[in-house]
């Protein structure tokens, strides 16, 4: 009985200095911030994921290696996030793989260490923030769906959303070569306001037929064949495939659910490498529904967004 009774005693010691143990290292811990901080929120993040993406892009065409299969970007102001859509688990420096090779973060102070020149992201120039999860934010490379990207939900969450994404696509550094094109009524709903310094990149269009076929003929604003600020880029195109193209700036069409043509074959002309925007429910590659709240279910993506672009662009 003795025995037992010390047994319960010694016992109860042991979980009482684990419990202590944990207690003290969680308090030592700094807490994770809840809301994102200015720099986040900022336009100035935008230059830190464009710097990163010039690196990557660099990096990876001077070790003559494929670009990753990346669909997503989350910056936390100390690290930036690449998420990939097919795991590989040798990153090129300053990366680091993680979660098995689906994920590759790098440090801030590791991307800003002198180190190769960058090239410029044209693969990744339809990368833009969708929101922000917590104190992270979240950017998503739009060219990767498989088919329209359809965003519904009330009518001023949405329009505030697809502005937001608009006019980041043209001021971004990240998207300085992207074009958009408004299509049908959307081209005077004022989803765009003001003269930005790229509006030269803005184009109009009666119809989705109309819009590709100008985007095809390249387009007033569209870099030509040998540019030199594009002379070799990697463009990612169905899945993990590559090719590799000169001068070719992706393209964003946004168009009204509505005006979407739905004769079979109608988006065959959407260019490898360009991304649709769907205002409105619509047969989609990837459907989003923003929240009344502000939130954004992003579908297929599982991405958590606590608050979308439109809330704080």
């Amino acid at each position: 009985m003795i025995w037992y009774v010390l047994a319960v005693v010694l016992g109860l010691a042991l979980i009482g200095a684990v419990a202590a143990l944990v207690v003290t290292e969680w308090r030592s811990r700094p807490p994770k911030p809840v809301a994102a901080s200015a720099a986040v929120v900022g336009r100035e993040a935008l230059d830190v994921v464009n710097a990163g993406l010039r690196r990557l892009t660099g990096e990876c065409l001077r070790s003559g290696r494929s670009l990753p299969d990346l669909y997503a970007v989350v910056y936390s102001e100390e690290r930036l996030g690449l998420l990939l859509a097919g795991a590989e688990e040798a990153a090129p420096a300053p990366w680091t793989a993680e979660a098995d090779g689906e994920r590759w973060t790098a440090s801030l102070d590791a991307l800003h260490r002198p180190g190769p020149e960058g090239e410029p992201a044209l693969p990744y120039a339809l990368t833009v923030t969708v929101g922000l999860d917590g104190p992270d934010r979240v950017l998503v490379d739009l060219s990767r769906a498989t088919g329209p990207v359809s965003v519904t939900g009330p009518d001023e969450e949405v329009h505030s959303l697809v502005r937001a994404v608009i006019a980041e696509t043209l001021s971004s550094p990240v998207g300085a070569l992207a074009e958009v094109t408004l299509v049908g009524s959307l081209a005077g709903a004022g989803l765009v306001t003001g003269e930005g310094p790229h509006s030269s990149r803005l184009h109009t269009a009666a119809t989705l037929e109309e819009a590709f076929a100008r985007a095809t003929s390249a387009a007033p604003g569209q870099p030509q064949h040998g540019a030199s600020d594009v002379t070799q880029i990697f463009r990612l195109i169905e899945g993990s495939s590559r090719i590799a193209v000169q001068g070719e700036a992706p393209h964003l069409f946004v168009v009204a659910a509505s005006q979407l043509p739905r004769r079979q074959g109608a988006l065959d002309a959407l260019g490898r490498g360009d991304a649709l925007l769907v205002v409105g429910e619509a047969p989609a590659g990837w459907r989003w529904r923003a929240g009344a709240g502000g939130t954004l279910d992003t579908g297929p993506l599982g991405l958590k967004i606590t608050r979308h672009v439109g809330r704080f662009a």
